[in-house]
């Protein structure tokens, strides 16, 4: 059931070679509950990996990992608007899209290509082009470590945020998530008001449609974002800060070109990414971590470095941007 002392480099999508005390994999409920009721989980700490997409390792693990591997992506719901999919926490997330956008149905297309698997979409309620998961989940069902038992969390349970949920706070280490149910829907919602997908769908000769919007994504992402299994890296490494109107304008004095998305009558984001590359550190690299020369939002493993020396690129990063707009951005990624 436990292997003992095994690398972990080949399970984190940053490439950090640590090693942990014990590792198990699962790939149902039954399988769940005897790892949870063994003594070796109980005497020791754990941590829950999925894709391995939003985390840093910046030492060995002293506890256990455990690897969801719960698969399977079926309809369990169907009328004439909608479809609602029940899919496993193991599944890989970009697959599940995919799934989506072959049967053309709408609601995930613009997060086409985030990495990680579909147990960790509501947890930080993942988002990317004016789409967040949240709108598209209908209930999460998850493992409770304490009582043994599943529990199921439907949509308002779940306190959906910016990149966050009751399973980032409340419940984060006491429940594991299974599966999740998603509602998608059968007429296409076309959302290409936000970044290039537009102009990338006018380059590619194609009208806009799930498929198609999925496809311009990818491309997008692809120009931008380095691939893990190439460079290793979690993705976007920090929050977009979400500003208050007021200081909002005091910054924009100072920064007239400066990018954002007004979200409501008082709160602007603000691209993260924009921020740091406008002081200068995208393309930014010490020894074998750097900022990726086309994502200032992506810090990136270039070979050999360890989870401390991406952790000090990290914290740098946050001190320039405090000092440059006295705004302090947020990791988005789980530091171990």
């Amino acid at each position: 059931m436990f292997k003992e002392n095994i690398s972990i480099k080949n399970y984190n999508t940053f490439k950090i070679d640590v090693k942990c005390r014990f590792f198990s994999e699962f790939k149902n409920t039954i399988e769940l509950k005897k790892i949870l009721e063994s003594p070796i989980y109980h005497k020791n700490k754990s941590i829950v990996l999925g894709g391995g997409s939003n985390i840093l390792f910046t030492s060995d693990y002293d506890g256990v990992v455990l690897k969801n591997n719960i698969n399977g992506i079926k309809i369990i719901k169907e009328d004439n608007s909608n479809v609602n999919v029940e899919v496993g926490a193991g599944v890989d997330w970009n697959k599940f899209v995919n799934w989506s956008v072959e049967r053309n149905l709408s609601g995930i297309e613009n997060l086409a290509l985030i990495p990680g698997s579909v147990g960790a979409s509501p947890v930080q309620n993942i988002g990317a082009y004016g789409m967040e998961v949240k709108d598209s989940i209908v209930r999460v069902y998850a493992f409770d470590i304490q009582k043994k038992s599943e529990n199921i969390f439907q949509n308002k349970e779940c306190n959906f945020k910016y990149r966050d949920s009751i399973f980032k706070k409340e419940l984060k280490n006491k429940i594991i998530i299974t599966k999740v149910v998603f509602r998608l829907r059968k007429e296409p919602i076309n959302n290409i008001s936000y970044g290039d997908i537009a102009s990338e769908l006018q380059i590619l000769k194609l009208s806009p449609s799930p498929k198609n919007i999925a496809k311009a994504v990818t491309n997008i992402r692809s120009k931008k974002l380095p691939n893990p299994q190439i460079l290793g890296n979690c993705g976007s490494f920090f929050k977009n800060p979400v500003l208050e109107k007021y200081k909002f304008l005091k910054l924009k004095k100072k920064f007239p070109n400066i990018v954002h998305f007004v979200i409501s009558e008082n709160k602007i984001k603000i691209p993260a990414g924009w921020l740091i590359e406008n002081i200068g550190l995208k393309g930014y690299r010490k020894g074998d971590v750097g900022i990726h020369k086309e994502q200032a939002l992506v810090i990136v493993n270039y070979g050999n470095a360890s989870g401390k020396d991406i952790l000090k690129i990290a914290k740098e990063v946050q001190i320039k941007v405090k000092e440059n707009y006295n705004i302090k951005i947020e990791p988005e990624v789980n530091i171990i």
